[in-house]
């Protein structure tokens, strides 16, 4: 199973799909647009926490970060008056230090994550989007920002007048994820943002034409007129969509085939056969493993039918 993730939303649904399969069969192709370097080492969000979902080491409190992690180290910078771009636990921290260690002795980003994957005993693949630098930039009417500073530094407060990725024409897809495509037929976009998530993924070129020839079967991350989480809503309006499940398979409509919507959806479902997809319903907002693996199985029949 080849799974495109972002952060929080899809490893919540990966916790359920690594009960249900083999961990080996799993491949996760993961977002790096939203990463940054901190005080000297690259912060990989969306990559560190699927890394930590399948070493088991993730905070399930907060879906991000390491359980039980401290901030002795971002403590005391701040009261040195170094005040970070994010707030970082010391455990966390641990692994932005050795994968910049890894960047700086020559690795790409995609071996360099392959060896904390071993390092962690992680026996999933967890991939890289690409190896070149992609940042998605918030455009506001105070300029344009880092995602990271849109979401992090202004709480996702100031009105979004356009999201783009920086770097996107020119970035590849790696050679793994290639591969990794290539040995694929079945596709699985979890629930993740679509605009800063999903989207840098399918942005890449060439990324939509080799999803045209897969079987693709998307997880909305919104229910009704609301996202489940974080800002998905306001960058969606900013890219003229709704803000529905109909509004995100509209985004994926070049390759969707099937768009599992949650069973509270009101979403009239007339608007997915316009759309050119079919629809199925499920319990989506996953509180806990045996709904993860519920809906886990219940796309795995999607993909064998």
């Amino acid at each position: 199973m080849l799974v495109l993730s972002g952060g929080t939303g899809t490893p919540k649904l990966l916790n359920g799909l690594r009960k249900v399969m083999p961990e080996e069969d799993i491949t996760v192709i993961v977002n790096t647009a939203e990463d940054l370097w901190v005080s000297g080492n690259l912060v990989t969000p969306d990559i560190d926490t699927v890394l930590y979902l399948f070493s088991d080491r993730i905070d399930l409190d907060k879906w991000w970060g390491v359980s039980g992690d401290t901030f002795c180290t971002y403590e005391l910078m701040r009261s040195l008056g170094h005040r970070e771009r994010m707030m970082l636990g010391d455990l966390d921290r641990a692994t932005h230090i050795i994968r910049t260690e890894y960047l700086r002795n020559g690795y790409s980003l995609t071996d360099s994550i392959r060896s904390l994957s071993a390092s962690m005993g992680i026996k999933a693949k967890v991939l890289p989007m690409s190896d070149d630098q992609v940042a998605t930039m918030i455009v506001t009417p105070a300029g344009k920002m880092h995602f990271q500073d849109f979401w992090i530094a202004n709480h996702g407060k100031p009105e979004v007048l356009d999201v783009f990725q920086e770097g996107i024409e020119t970035a590849t897809i790696s050679p793994a994820v290639l591969e990794a495509l290539e040995a694929e037929e079945y596709i699985l976009i979890g629930p993740s943002n679509p605009i800063t998530s999903i989207g840098p993924i399918i942005g890449l070129p060439g990324m939509v034409d080799i999803l045209r020839t897969k079987k693709v079967i998307a997880v909305s991350p919104v229910i009704g007129n609301e996202p489940v989480s974080g800002p998905a809503g306001k960058l969606m309006r900013s890219k003229g969509l709704p803000v529905s499940s109909a509004g995100v398979a509209a985004y994926y409509k070049e390759f969707l085939d099937i768009m599992v919507i949650d069973n509270r959806d009101t979403a009239d479902e007339s608007m997915f056969e316009e759309i050119g997809c079919k629809v199925v319903r499920a319990d989506t907002l996953m509180k806990n493993r045996e709904i993860s693996m519920d809906l886990s199985r219940m796309v795995m029949e999607q993909f064998n039918a």
